[in-house]
């Protein structure tokens, strides 16, 4: 059981309502729904839910939320629940602060446990959806935005990437780098701060990118 506050955006009442009621069933407290980007950004601040699950296409856009709810409630956990696999949806929802990306076909046990994951402090990428966003490159991008955020990390930093990217765990990264893993959870804290993003999908996309750009400029060389 568990006694985590979660609000549910989406513009279609049955699905929403169907949510809203498995959660429930499941131990989570449902605080309040809504249909609109509107609604979500007055449900953040009105509420303050531990979670804010939301839908991409409804009335206003639910990626047009995200900031204005943030700037708010930066702490503010949000869990995108959707059809979209657009690999540019995806992008904009974690570079923006989306803590979670979630398919609408997931089982409820399933979304149970990466809500509460959410909620630890935990971010989530649907699996297939990681391998697609480090396999296929931005449809725009700054050509050295990547590679500039890079040269700010530490060495040590870089090494902690790599093998993040790589989809190792903190605790296997200790293992691999001789550290503690409360060492290594401090460098990802601070490779976040000097990427600008807010989790590990994020940053292993990021390390793709300026890998990518650097392989560019070998080769053009």
């Amino acid at each position: 059981m568990t006694d985590l506050r979660v609000a549910v955006c989406d513009d279609h009442p049955l699905f929403r309502e169907g949510v809203a009621r498995t959660l429930t069933e499941l131990g989570f407290d449902i605080v309040a729904e809504g249909g609109s980007r509107e609604d979500a950004i007055e449900i953040a601040q009105r509420h303050q839910p531990d979670i804010l699950l939301m839908d991409i296409s409804m009335p206003g856009g639910g990626l047009g939320a995200i900031g204005p709810i943030l700037a708010e409630r930066p702490d503010q956990n949000i869990v995108m629940l959707t059809v979209s696999e657009t690999s540019d949806d995806i992008r904009q929802a974690l570079q923006d602060g989306a803590k979670g990306y979630v398919l609408k076909g997931i089982g409820s046990g399933s979304l149970a446990e990466i809500l509460r994951s959410v909620a630890a402090g935990e971010g989530y990428v649907a699996p297939a959806l990681s391998a697609k966003l480090l396999s296929e490159p931005p449809a725009s991008a700054d050509e050295d935005s990547f590679s500039v955020a890079m040269r700010e990390l530490t060495t040590r930093e870089r090494e902690v990437l790599r093998l993040a990217a790589e989809g190792l765990s903190n605790k296997a990264i200790a293992i691999e780098l001789d550290l503690h893993e409360k060492t290594v959870k401090h460098h990802m804290t601070r490779i976040f701060t000097k990427l600008n993003v807010t989790n590990r999908t994020a940053a292993a996309i990021a390390w793709t990118e300026a890998s990518r750009e650097s392989s560019a400029r070998t080769l053009s060389s």
